[in-house]
C-alpha cells in the first residue's frame, strides 16, 4: 500500500525499461556460458578426476576411471546440492520454472537475488554429477532473478517487473538453446501476464542481446548440429504418413502424462520416507548411479546421465537404430529423471522431455519403416516431432515446442509433422489431466495460474455495451408498466428508488424495491462487478457521467444476471 505522503509509482519510461532489458540479456548470455563451464568443471572433476571445464554435452562421457565407484558420483553431488538448497535457498530445489511463475502471480514479481547464485551452483552440481535433469530450468531462474532484482533496485510497477522477469527467462532459454524465437515464445506462452507491444519489445531486446553474446561465447551452431538436416528439402508427406504423426502425438501425450504423474508421485514417495533431505536425495541419486553403471557395463555408454544430448545426437545421426533399445532408454530416462527431481535435485525438465521425445519418436519411425517399407520415411523427422511433442505435452507451451525444435535442429521441413504431433500431444494430455508439469507443482500449494493467455473481456468491454435499456422514469405513485424496471424520481429529478415489476399471477402485478448503485457508462464489467459485491446492491444504474444523481442521466441498467452471463461467456472463450 502507498502511504498518504508517498507518491504512487509511475510506469518506467520506455528507454529505461529497454536499457534494463539489454542488461538482462547481457547477464543471461554470460550466465548461459558460465553455467555450461561450471557444469563441465563439476562433471570432469567428479567423473574423470580432471580439473577442466572443457565439456561437450553432445558427446558421450568416456568410462570413468573410478569403475564401480562411479555409482557414488551422483551421491556426492546429491549431498552437496542438499546442503546448498537447505541452507541458502529452498527455491533452488526442483526444476525452477514453477517458482518463477509463483513469484509472478503470487509474490508481485519478487525473487530473492541469492536464488540465482544458489540455483547455478546446485544445478551445475546436479547435472555435472550425473543427475537426469536439464540446463534450461536453472538458466530461466537465473535470468528471472536478475530481472526481478533490477525491478526491485529501481522501483517500478508490478507489470514492468514481471516483464523484466519474463525477459530474463526468455533470454536464458534463447542463449542456452540458441533459439531466439523459442525464447520469446517461452516468455509469452508461460510467463507474461499480458502480451502487448511494450512487453514484446522488452523480451525481444533481452533475447537479441543474450543470443548475440551466446554466439560470441558458444558459437552459432544449433543445439543439435546434424549437417544433413540443414539441406533445404521439403518432402510431400502422404496422408498415411501424416496420420502416423497424429498417432505419434497421441503416444507423446500419454508419455507426457506418465512423466508429470511419475515425477510428482516419486516426489511424494521420497517426502514420505523416513530420514531427511540429505538421506532421501542421496538414495535417489544412488539409484541413478546404479542405472548409469549398468548401462555402461552392458551397452557401453551412461546414456541417461546428465542432459542426455549425446543420446539425442546418436538418434539424429542414425547411430542407434533398435526400436526396442530406444524404448528401453526412454523408460530408463523417465525413471532416472523422476528419481533425480523427485528426491530433490536441482535442474530443468526440458532436456529429459527432449530425450524421451527423441527415443519414442525414433522408435515410432523405425516401426513405420517396418510396416510401410515402400514409403520414404525419415526416422529423424519422427524423432524431432517427438521432441517437440514432448515439450508441448509436458509444459503446455505448444508454439514454443514447435519453434524451438526447428531452431535447435535447423530442420524446418519437419514443421508440418511437428505441428500435428504437438497439437495431438497437448490435446490428449489436456483431456486426461488439466495441469502441466509446471502448474502441477503450484497446484500442490493451492496456487493456480492460467495455462496460456486469455483475452481480458471483463477489463476491456464497457457496461454501456451490455446494459438493459428496458426501463422507465416515473414520479411516485405512477401506474406500473410493462418495463423491466421503473426508476422513481422526485420533483427535482433526483433518483429516489428503483423497482422491478413481476407478475406472479396473471393480472396481479407486484413491485419489489431494489438496492441500487450508480456508475458511469465508461465503467468496465470487472469494476462494476466489484462495486456490486462491495455494496450488496441489486441493480446498477448506468449514467452518462460519474456521480450523477439525476434520473434524466440514466441510460440503462445492469443486473447481476447480465454480469453472470458475461462471466460464463468469458469462461467459455478461455
Amino acid at each position: 500500500m502507498t502511504s498518504a505522503t508517498e507518491a504512487p509509482l509511475q510506469p518506467r519510461s520506455m528507454p529505461a525499461i529497454l536499457t534494463m532489458a539489454a542488461a538482462i540479456g547481457v547477464i543471461a548470455g554470460i550466465g548461459a556460458w558460465g553455467f555450461r563451464m561450471l557444469i563441465g568443471f563439476v562433471h570432469n572433476t567428479l567423473f574423470l578426476g580432471s580439473l577442466s571445464a572443457d565439456y561437450d554435452a553432445n558427446v558421450h562421457t568416456v568410462a570413468s576411471p573410478w569403475g564401480l565407484g562411479v555409482i557414488l558420483v551422483p551421491v556426492i553431488g546429491a549431498l552437496v546440492v542438499a546442503w546448498l538448497v537447505k541452507n541458502f535457498a529452498p527455491e533452488a530445489k526442483g526444476h525452477g520454472v514453477p517458482e518463477v511463475m509463483d513469484a509472478i502471480y503470487y509474490n508481485k514479481g519478487y525473487i530473492r537475488p541469492r536464488v540465482a547464485i544458489v540455483k547455478s551452483l546446485a544445478s551445475a552440481i546436479s547435472i555435472g554429477s550425473g543427475g537426469s535433469v536439464g540446463r534450461e530450468g536453472p538458466i530461466v531462474q537465473i535470468g528471472s532473478a536478475f530481472g526481478s532484482t533490477l525491478g526491485t533496485i529501481f522501483p517500478m510497477l508490478v507489470r514492468d517487473r514481471v516483464a523484466l522477469i519474463a525477459a530474463g527467462a526468455g533470454a536464458g532459454i534463447a542463449a542456452t538453446f540458441n533459439a531466439p524465437l523459442g525464447g520469446i515464445l517461452f516468455a509469452m506462452e508461460l510467463l507474461l501476464v499480458s502480451v502487448n507491444a511494450r512487453n514484446f519489445l522488452v523480451v525481444a531486446i533481452a533475447v537479441v542481446v543474450a543470443t548475440h553474446i551466446s554466439h560470441l561465447l558458444l558459437g552459432t551452431q544449433p543445439s543439435f548440429y546434424v549437417p544433413q538436416l540443414e539441406i533445404p528439402f521439403y518432402p510431400m508427406f502422404s496422408p498415411v504418413l501424416l496420420f502416423s504423426f497424429l498417432l505419434l502425438g497421441c503416444v507423446m501425450g500419454l508419455v507426457s502424462v506418465a512423466f508429470i504423474r511419475g515425477l510428482y508421485k516419486l516426489e511424494d514417495i521420497f517426502d514420505a520416507m523416513p530420514g531427511n533431505y540429505y538421506s532421501r536425495h542421496a538414495l535417489g541419486m544412488l539409484c541413478v548411479g546404479i542405472i548409469m553403471y549398468l548401462l555402461m557395463k552392458q551397452v557401453g555408454h551412461y546414456y541417461v546421465e546428465g542432459v542426455g544430448y549425446a543420446t539425442i545426437m546418436d538418434i539424429l545421426s542414425g547411430a542407434v537404430m533398435s526400436p526396442w533399445f530406444l524404448l528401453m532408454l526412454a523408460a530408463l530416462k523417465l525413471l532416472a529423471t523422476c528419481l533425480s527431481l523427485g528426491s530433490g535435485a536441482s535442474g530443468g525438465v526440458f532436456s529429459p522431455a527432449l530425450f524421451m521425445g527423441a527415443t519414442v519418436g525414433a522408435a515410432a519411425g523405425y516401426l513405420c519403416q517396418w510396416l510401410m517399407p515402400e514409403a520414404d520415411i525419415a526416422v529423424t523427422t519422427f524423432a524431432i516431432a517427438g521432441m517437440a511433442a514432448a515439450i508441448a505435452g509436458t509444459t503446455g507451451a505448444v508454439l514454443t515446442g514447435i519453434i524451438m525444435l526447428a531452431e535447435m535442429t535447423r530442420d524446418y521441413p519437419s514443421m508440418l509433422p511437428m505441428i500435428i504431433t504437438c497439437t495431438a500431444a497437448y490435446g490428449l494430455r489436456k483431456a486426461i489431466m488439466d495441469e502441466s508439469i509446471y502448474t502441477m507443482k503450484l497446484l500442490a500449494r493451492h496456487h493456480t495460474v492460467p495455462e496460456g493467455l486469455h483475452a481480458a473481456i471483463l477489463t476491456t468491454e464497457r457496461i454501456v455495451d451490455l446494459m438493459d435499456t428496458n426501463f422507465e422514469v416515473r414520479l411516485p405513485g405512477s401506474d406500473i408498466t410493462t418495463a423491466a424496471a421503473v426508476v422513481v424520481q422526485d420533483s427535482k429529478g433526483q433518483i429516489v428508488s428503483v423497482s422491478t415489476s413481476s407478475r406472479e399471477n396473471a393480472g396481479n402485478p407486484s413491485v419489489a424495491d431494489l438496492k441500487f448503485i450508480v456508475v458511469p457508462a465508461k465503467t468496465t464489467p470487472l469494476a462494476a462487478l466489484a462495486s456490486l459485491c462491495e455494496t450488496g446492491a441489486d441493480v446498477i444504474l448506468v449514467t452518462k457521467e460519474a456521480d450523477s444523481g439525476l434520473a434524466a442521466d440514466i441510460v440503462g441498467l445492469l443486473t447481476p444476471a447480465i454480469l453472470a452471463d458475461l462471466l460464463r461467456a468469458d469462461d467459455t472463450l478461455s
